[in-house]
C-alpha cells in the first residue's frame, strides 16, 4: 500500500508539473524529443527550420518507473533472487546539439544515470551534414538529395531503434519494455543517404563494435549495413493514410566482440526479473533481453512494416540474424523475432492512447549446436497519457515465456505491471 501511494504521488507531481509549452526548435533536420517526434524516422531531408547563424541547443530526458512484477522457473538447480514491488533507480539523458553552419550540424548524448554505468559518460557524438560546406553549383545540387553522417553514431539498422526506450529517454516507446533481441547499437563509422521525397536508401560502414579498437587486428573486420524505405501517403485523396516499408540489411565477417544486439548499455527496466541470487544491478543489467547471441560473424535481414489511418497504428518488425562466436564454432546458428504492435491514439492532439504488442523470438543460443532451439514469448498491453508534449504517464501489463532452456530460464517465466514518469525536452 505504501508503494502504491508513492506512485500516486509520482504521478500526480507528473500531472500538476504539465504546464509549460514544448522548446521551440532550432537545429535544422533533427527529430524532435517530445510528442512531436513520434513516428518520426530518419530526419527529413526537407526542412522548415530556416538557418539563422551558430545555435546550441541542450536538452534532457528523464524516466522513473515503478516495477510490480513476479516470476519463477522450473529448474531447482537455479534459484532465482528474490524480487518485489517497488521502484527502480531513474535514468537521465542530456543532449546537446550545436548547428555549425547551414545544414551541417554535431549531436553528443551523455547518460547521466543508468541501470549499467552509475557515472555520467557519453553515449554518442558525430556530424550530420545535410548541405556542402563549400558553395558549389555541382556540390550543392548533390547535398539537395545526401546526407552524410559521420562519428561514434546510433546505427541505423531497422526501424525498431526509433520506437524504443533509450536509457532516459522513453517518450518514443508506447510501452515499458524495449524488444527482446534489442537491435540497437552505437559504433564508429559513416553513413550515406539519398533522399526523393517517398523513398530513401542508405549504405553504411562501421567497426561493428560498441568501442573503437586497433588491436588483434586479425580478429576484427568492417560491419556493413544498408537500408531502403517509402514512406508516404499511396493515394493523393487518402489524406488520413500513411504507409511506410523498410528493409535493413548487415554483414560482419568477424569481430572480436560482436555489438548489434549487445550495444545497449542503459539496461532493461524489468530489474531482475530471471535471474540468479547473486544478480546486481548492474553486472545483470539487461534482464529478460537475449543478448549477444553472436559475438564474432553475423549477418542480419530486417523487414518493417508502419501502417497509420488516423488515430489506429500497426508496427511490424520481422527479424532475421545468423552468425557464430569467436571460440571455434564452424556452424552457423540462426536467431529470429516477430514484433507486431498495434495502437489507437485518442483526443484532439492525440494525448491519449492504448495497444498492445506480441513479440516471439526463436533460435540456437547453445554455441556449438544448430539443432538445440530456444523459444521466448512476450505480451504487453498498456496505454499512455501525454500530459504535455514532454510529460508522459504510462503503464503496461507484460507476461514473458521461456520453453527450451535448460539453465535457469528452464521453464521460467515473469509476469506483472510496471508504471513510468517520462520527460523528454
Amino acid at each position: 500500500m505504501k508503494n502504491i501511494t508513492r506512485l500516486a504521488i509520482v504521478l500526480a507531481t507528473v500531472v500538476s508539473a504539465g504546464a509549460g509549452a514544448q522548446q521551440p526548435i532550432s537545429i535544422q533536420h533533427i527529430r524532435p524529443m517530445d510528442q512531436r517526434g513520434l513516428n518520426m524516422f530518419e530526419p527529413s531531408k526537407h526542412d522548415t527550420v530556416t538557418f539563422q547563424g551558430t545555435r546550441v541547443a541542450f536538452g534532457g530526458a528523464f524516466r522513473q518507473d515503478f516495477q510490480g512484477l513476479d516470476h519463477s522457473n522450473t529448474n531447482p538447480a537455479a534459484p532465482l533472487i528474490g524480487i518485489g514491488h517497488g521502484f527502480n533507480n531513474a535514468s537521465a539523458n542530456a543532449n546537446l546539439d550545436v548547428q555549425l553552419v547551414k545544414g551541417i550540424r554535431v549531436a553528443m548524448t551523455s547518460y547521466l544515470s543508468s541501470r549499467h554505468h552509475n557515472e555520467t559518460w557519453v553515449k554518442d557524438g558525430y556530424i550530420m551534414m545535410d548541405a556542402s560546406p563549400i558553395d558549389n553549383p555541382i556540390l550543392n545540387t548533390v547535398m539537395s538529395y545526401t546526407t552524410l553522417k559521420v562519428g561514434h553514431f546510433e546505427v541505423n539498422y531497422g526501424d525498431g531503434h526509433f520506437r524504443r526506450t533509450d536509457n532516459g529517454n522513453a517518450i518514443f516507446n508506447p510501452f515499458i519494455g524495449n524488444y527482446i533481441l534489442d537491435a540497437f547499437t552505437t559504433e564508429v563509422g559513416a553513413e550515406a543517404y539519398v533522399h526523393d521525397g517517398w523513398w530513401m536508401a542508405m549504405g553504411g560502414m562501421t567497426n561493428g563494435e560498441v568501442k573503437g579498437a586497433t588491436t588483434a587486428p586479425e580478429k576484427r573486420s568492417p560491419a556493413f549495413f544498408s537500408k531502403f524505405a517509402v514512406d508516404g501517403k499511396p493515394l493523393a485523396d487518402m489524406k488520413d493514410l500513411r504507409i511506410r516499408l523498410a528493409f535493413s540489411a548487415m554483414s560482419q565477417a568477424k569481430s572480436a566482440s560482436q555489438t548489434l544486439y549487445g550495444g545497449d548499455r542503459g539496461g532493461s527496466p524489468y530489474y531482475n526479473v530471471v535471474e540468479p541470487t547473486t544478480a546486481t544491478e548492474a553486472s545483470n543489467a539487461w534482464s529478460g533481453e537475449v543478448r549477444n547471441p553472436f559475438g564474432s560473424a553475423i549477418q542480419g535481414q530486417t523487414v518493417n512494416q508502419f501502417i497509420k489511418f488516423k488515430g489506429a497504428e500497426f508496427f511490424g518488425q520481422q527479424e532475421f540474424a545468423r552468425g557464430m562466436n569467436a571460440t571455434g564454432e564452424t556452424a552457423k546458428r540462426k536467431v529470429s523475432q516477430q514484433v507486431y504492435e498495434g495502437l489507437y491514439r485518442l483526443g484532439s492532439t492525440e494525448q491519449f492512447y492504448l495497444g498492445g504488442r506480441f513479440i516471439n523470438f526463436k533460435g540456437n543460443l547453445t554455441p556449438g549446436s544448430t539443432t538445440i532451439r530456444q523459444e521466448i514469448q512476450r505480451y504487453q498491453l498498456g496505454g499512455g497519457w501525454f500530459v504535455t508534449k514532454n510529460l508522459l504517464a504510462k503503464g503496461e501489463w507484460v507476461n514473458q515465456d521461456y520453453s527450451g532452456f535448460t539453465d535457469i530460464r528452464q521453464g521460467a517465466k515473469f509476469k506483472g505491471f510496471m508504471f513510468s514518469g517520462a520527460v523528454s525536452f
